[in-house]
């Protein structure tokens, strides 16, 4: 298993992620990524789905790995990556539940995720996680490299495969059914 908690309550995981792992998983953990993460927004999946759609391979192998909605601004010179911040998770539910199925493990992006997707997140154990919207140039610090890996011509949004060390999110919605936004409305709620 390549989740373990540390003494100050956090989950460390790496990635690429299994069944097992996604398991121990709850709503509301705060998590440290390390290892491989993949980042696709919108035009990505734009061309993701066509492929998807024929049961053509894809450019990349999603089984157990984490996509990260983000795309991240062009690195300073001496950095490895520029503010790399999430996107909205929900513009990409359309494809969500059919990467889940190919068994692409968890994403990574801020927001709230329709109902189809935290079905499928049940159905293929997935996770989603949440990463803070606002803190793209800190989140880069937790970038140790990045390379283009598909469809270079789409600039921000190609494409990239990052090796992160302790990249800082949270655990939105479970396999299990749980969502920390919904749990959190009720805990609020007057």
């Amino acid at each position: 298993m390549s989740v373990t908690t540390a003494a100050d309550g956090m989950k460390d995981v790496m990635a690429p992620l299994s069944d097992v792992d996604v398991e121990s998983l709850k709503a509301g953990d705060r998590v440290r990524i390390s290892g491989v993460v993949y980042t696709a927004r919108d035009a990505a999946h734009g061309r993701l789905w066509p492929l998807i759609e024929a049961g053509k391979p894809l450019p990349i192998d999603v089984r157990g790995q984490i996509i990260y909605y983000t795309g991240p601004s062009p690195a300073r010179p001496g950095d490895v990556v520029g503010s790399i911040g999430p996107t909205t998770g929900s513009r990409m539910d359309k494809f969500t539940p059919a990467l889940l199925k190919l068994g692409l493990k968890a994403t990574i992006g801020k927001g709230h995720r329709g109902q189809a997707v935290k079905d499928a997140l049940r159905e293929h154990r997935g996770v989603y996680f949440g990463a803070i919207g606002g803190a793209g140039a800190v989140l880069s610090e937790y970038v140790k490299t990045l390379e283009v890996v598909a469809y270079e011509d789409l600039g921000t949004e190609a494409i990239r495969r990052l090796e992160v060390k302790d990249f800082p999110v949270i655990v939105v919605n479970d396999c299990h059914g749980g969502d920390l936004y919904m749990e959190g409305m009720t805990q609020y709620a007057r």
